[in-house]
């Protein structure tokens, strides 16, 4: 399994200009071939529409790989992981060391991602960044200066490749629930409450806890501008907003995203609220056990796949999606047309 240090090549962020740019125009699916998919499915042995939303998931993935039979054969689990100042808040129940160790697992096999990666047969890479400097604790800073989150941000776009045909997106980094609960409430309003939830495992005085601090960040910088980059560097993290790049440049590359939990989702919220479309691409692999992300969802605008009560991260829940997006393609490309089994009833 690639375990590496991000680095960078020609960024496609040079500026944050062209950041905003690249949100500001975002490509769409391939019509025709949403169309030609809709027709194979009208054709194959059996009733309209008796495979429910798998028929969905091959026609969704047909429009953004732009061909009428989508294949997964060079799908990709890809998980960031960063280390955040405002752990020294006391906002988690592990400390920040616990992020370098679980990296370290993931190097050896050790971890859920890597069984349920090897499940489905899908390579998993893991990018650490940055691990010994962790951002800065937003209750009184910006967590990242500009340079540093545009470094974050093209570090998750250099992931994506024109031959990936779908990627899966993941986490690791103690404390950045609080991070990801701040990023939803300066994108999305309502209060700290609603997006804070216990993380690796809270009681209910460390949850209210948390929410003080996320109410103590979103204070501190309420003067702000409040563009998608200006929310991901002042209360985001790296490895959130490497998430945010990795979507980003997933869609001007026309690969879509599966996405994971909380965590992930609350990466793209910031670009969500100033541009709705950007989850187009997309699709929830799961509703996580973290009482904010069904809210989320319904913010984005999407419906998850699965309903697991899980809440580890790391892509698991993206992971175990991924079998349900190989069944969809399996009956989209495999079975027979009415024409081609000699049986009665195609249109």
């Amino acid at each position: 399994m690639p375990l590496r240090d991000a680095t960078s090549t020609a960024p496609l962020f040079p500026a944050v200009a062209a950041f905003e740019a690249a949100l500001a125009a975002l490509p769409a699916a391939d019509p025709s071939s949403i169309d030609a998919a809709r027709a194979r499915q009208q054709q194959l042995t059996k009733p309209p529409g008796s495979l429910g939303r798998l028929e969905d998931i091959a026609v969704f993935l047909a429009g953004w790989q732009r061909r009428e039979r989508p294949s997964l054969d060079h799908a990709k689990a890809v998980v960031f992981a960063g280390n955040h100042g405002v752990a020294a808040q006391g906002v988690s129940a592990f400390p920040p060391e616990v992020t370098a160790q679980m990296v370290a697992n993931f190097a050896h096999g050790g971890a859920a991602i890597n069984a349920l990666t090897g499940a489905i047969g899908m390579p998993l890479e893991v990018i650490a960044l940055e691990l010994d400097r962790p951002t800065r604790d937003f209750t009184a800073n910006a967590a990242m200066t500009e340079d540093e989150c545009l470094a974050a941000l093209n570090q998750g776009a250099a992931v994506v490749t024109p031959a990936t045909d779908l990627l899966l997106l993941g986490e690791m980094g103690i404390a950045n629930s609080t991070a990801a609960a701040a990023l939803c409430l300066r994108s999305f309003g309502g209060s700290a409450s609603d997006w804070t939830g216990p993380g690796t495992g809270l009681d209910s005085a460390g949850v209210s806890r948390k929410a003080a601090v996320v109410e103590q960040g979103i204070a501190h910088h309420a003067g702000a501008g409040r563009s998608p980059f200006e929310t991901l560097r002042r209360v985001g993290g790296r490895e959130l907003a490497a998430i945010a790049g990795a979507v980003l440049a997933a869609r001007q590359a026309g690969v879509p995203v599966l996405l994971d939990g909380f965590i992930c989702c609350a990466a793209v919220a910031p670009l969500a609220a100033a541009a709705p479309d950007i989850v187009a691409h997309c699709i929830a692999g799961h509703c996580s056990a973290e009482p904010g992300h069904a809210r989320l969802l319904d913010q984005l605008g999407l419906d998850p796949l699965l309903r697991l009560d899980m809440r580890l991260g790391e892509a698991s829940g993206a992971a175990v999606a991924a079998a349900v997006l190989r069944s969809a393609l399996a009956a989209h490309n495999g079975m027979a047309t009415f024409a081609e089994a000699g049986v009665a009833g195609g249109a």
